[in-house]
């Protein structure tokens, strides 16, 4: 047994079948790529490296046939890699990881004298799904002709995954942003037309300048329903108040503290769909103190109500998808008061749960509609996924 196949779906089984190509040129970026072709492995990722020779000026083939369990193509022969693997269907996508200005360039001419740019003419041609993850400076990013090849690929449909620029260096996408657009290539994309904000997390409703009113809330569901939104094609950003998980560094996401700055943030909304899992605070203080209370005093503190957000969501949105969370109730009880809450804020949809139920990763809920109800049992992923079905059909 190769090394690789011990880590084989060690995370999920997300790319499960699926055969990825890797093409890696001469960027010192190239040394991220034994981590990220291992984690497309934990993935299921039948992973393929094919290099330029000045990527093997950086890396040794050697090294990346440990990592991917392939040899690495470096030339192509009379077997016709690139037909091979893309003209005959073996393969659901290129990533050219790390990808420099001059490949980027070539791809976009039409040169073929890598075996990269051999791949990626092969898979424009056959429709095959493309990213590419520029990495260099950034004053050659900024290159005139660079900028229209990136355009004119943009045009043929190619994806392109950051770059990300900082101190003068359009840094390559990192390990997670990469796996991440994995899955978006090979997945159905039946949410490309969508923009989607997910507004999650917790409110933090400030005492004085270092106490809050919050609760326990993670933040977990909201970055699921994220992530399973860019993995099916959306254009999603994340409105994230507080929050105890990371957060995806390729969702655009904006950040928010207390109620009153989301309704703030809600003027703004233009989007198609919003999805609201978000704990918010019913009550915030009718002051708030400068500084830090000293923690020797007896002191009260006055609370009131602040306004629901959601109305105000669904003033902005045609189409909300609003979370009931309740704590002892029956199933029966549960779905009434949650339906009586989206009919009265006129949402399309409402998922409630008991929290009692809930645990870190896995949930149990109910998806409810106008006319229907759907219990959703699983990982949060499974849930988000369930909930990204019905966003589909709206």
């Amino acid at each position: 047994m190769h090394p690789s196949e011990e880590i084989y779906c060690e995370k999920s089984n997300k790319l499960r079948g699926k055969t990825i190509v890797i093409g890696i040129t001469g960027s010192i970026a190239a040394t991220e790529c034994f981590s990220t072709i291992r984690e497309l492995i934990r993935h299921g990722a039948n992973v393929i490296p094919v290099m330029t020779k000045s990527a093997q000026d950086i890396v040794t083939p050697m090294t990346m046939e440990f990592a991917s369990g392939h040899k690495p193509v470096t030339e192509l022969t009379g077997r016709a890699e690139h037909i091979e693997l893309f003209d005959r269907g073996n393969a659901d996508a290129l990533l050219n990881y790390p990808a420099t200005a001059n490949t980027i360039s070539k791809i976009a001419s039409g040169v073929d004298d890598t075996p990269v740019a051999s791949m990626a003419t092969v898979a424009l041609g056959a429709g095959i799904p493309i990213a590419i993850a520029p990495a260099m400076h950034n004053s050659m990013m900024n290159n005139p002709a660079v900028k229209e090849n990136v355009e004119k690929l943009k045009a043929w449909g190619v994806s392109f995954i950051g770059p990300h620029i900082s101190e003068n260096r359009a840094k390559v996408a990192s390990k997670d942003e990469i796996v991440a657009w994995a899955f978006r290539l090979t997945s159905k994309d039946d949410l490309k037309k969508k923009r989607i904000l997910i507004i999650g997390g917790r409110s933090e409703e400030p005492i004085d300048d270092m106490r809050i009113i919050t609760n326990r809330s993670t933040g977990l569901m909201a970055v699921k329903l994220a992530e399973r939104a860019f993995e099916r094609g959306s254009d999603v950003e994340l409105w994230m108040g507080g929050a105890s998980v990371t957060l995806p560094d390729y969702i655009t996401t904006k950040r928010f503290e207390s109620v009153s700055q989301l309704m703030e943030m809600v003027k703004g909304i233009d989007h198609d769909i919003v999805i609201v899992p978000a704990a918010l605070a019913d009550f915030t203080p009718d002051h708030v103190e400068k500084g830090k209370i000293p923690s020797d005093l007896t002191f009260d503190v006055h609370l009131h109500p602040v306004p629901k957000v959601l109305p105000l969501i669904r003033e902005k949105c045609d189409k909300v998808i609003g979370f009931k969370a309740e704590s002892g109730m029956s199933k029966y009880d549960l779905i009434a008061k949650a339906r009586g809450r989206m009919e009265a804020y006129d949402l399309n949809a409402i998922i409630a749960n008991d929290i009692d139920a809930a645990g870190r990763s896995a949930t149990s809920v109910i998806l409810i509609t106008a006319n229907n109800e759907v219990e959703i049992s699983g990982t949060k992923s499974k849930v988000s996924d369930a909930i990204m079905d019905y966003c589909a059909r709206l």
